[in-house]
């Protein structure tokens, strides 16, 4: 099929092209030999009067007019894709698609297990790709790599649709056995103390907590690098190091290792999690399902502001003192 001379056949090859940047790779994505995908570059050439890719070295490039229809081409395989997807009826339960969702382990922990739990329940032929958040998230989400991402509000791409899942608050974390500590965590002890941070991503970058405590001046001593966030109250646990962790994290992590929760000795802004999807797919009829569940879940989440603050222990929260549902 062509439209104004351009066969529309030759769109998914442009899109790999331009992406790619490279004729082998771009053959393997569309499935088609190196020799059939370099025709097709011959002819979108011709079509558009510029190389579009041109050989700088042993690379290649793309030209001025390339670079310009990169945003433009993904933007119209993706409403292709979504408007071939819509359906005049949604049953989740003979849904068998695979949702792909760019997450933290942190937002699993807390958040996504109870969303998985409904999605098997209520759509059982349906498929969860869980990634591990990367930096290049937002670009991922404007290519639709990913149906969601759950990130906090600071990494947001403004293009494209997002709600509020939920807030949440920071503290600190130590073993139980950890002598150095009493009750509480004062400024002069929090900054003497060695510390266990995550970095995430490739390559691996501070998180929202160690940015907040830049901000006012709070300098650690990190001694020990996780590669996610649950892992640093498995880390700590037999040290006197110290951990700045999300609220609804430590708790969870407390009901199954000998740790103590403690306020931190700063006010840090609440961190606020996210969702957000291309725009391509608001519309979709499981796109909006799968949101609806998500945002269902987030709104039976205690609130920010009713997380227990005092200092807790695992046994303290063994024995029932505090209840509060997740």
């Amino acid at each position: 099929m062509r439209f104004n001379r351009l066969d529309l056949n030759l769109l998914m090859a442009l899109d790999a092209l331009l992406e790619e940047q490279n004729i082998t790779r771009a053959a393997g994505r569309v499935n088609v030999s190196q020799s059939a995908m370099s025709g097709m570059l011959a002819r979108l050439r011709e079509f558009f009067e510029d190389d579009l890719l041109t050989a700088v070295g042993r690379n290649m490039e793309l030209t001025v007019l390339g670079r310009q229809l990169v945003g433009p081409v993904r933007d119209l395989i993706l409403q292709v894709q979504a408007t071939v997807s819509i359906r005049v009826t949604f049953n989740p339960a003979r849904e068998t698609r695979c949702m792909k969702i760019m997450v933290s382990d942190y937002a699993t922990e807390v958040f996504l297990n109870r969303v998985i739990a409904r999605v098997l329940r209520d759509a059982p032929n349906m498929t969860l790709d869980l990634v591990p958040l990367a930096d290049d998230a937002a670009e991922k989400l404007r290519r639709g790599e990913n149906d969601f991402l759950i990130i906090p509000r600071q990494f947001l791409d403004e293009e494209h649709p997002q709600r509020l899942l939920f807030e949440d608050s920071y503290c600190a974390v130590i073993w139980e056995g950890n002598t150095q500590v009493g009750d509480r965590l004062d400024a002069a002890t929090y900054e003497r103390l060695s510390h266990v941070a995550p970095m995430l991503g490739r390559p691996r970058s501070p998180t929202v907590e160690e940015m907040l405590l830049r901000a006012v001046n709070v300098k650690r001593r990190i001694r020990v690098n996780t590669c996610d966030f649950s892992s640093m109250a498995t880390a700590l646990v037999g040290t006197e190091l110290v951990a700045t962790m999300h609220t609804r994290l430590a708790l969870a992590c407390a009901r199954r290792l000998p740790i103590r929760v403690l306020p931190l000795p700063y006010e840090l802004p609440s961190m606020a999690e996210c969702l957000q999807w291309h725009r391509s797919r608001e519309n979709d009829p499981c796109h909006i399902w799968l949101r609806g569940i998500m945002l269902e879940v987030a709104r039976s989440m205690p609130s920010k502001q009713d997380l227990p603050m005092a200092p807790l222990s695992a046994n303290a929260l063994e024995s029932g003192a505090l209840q509060f549902g997740w």
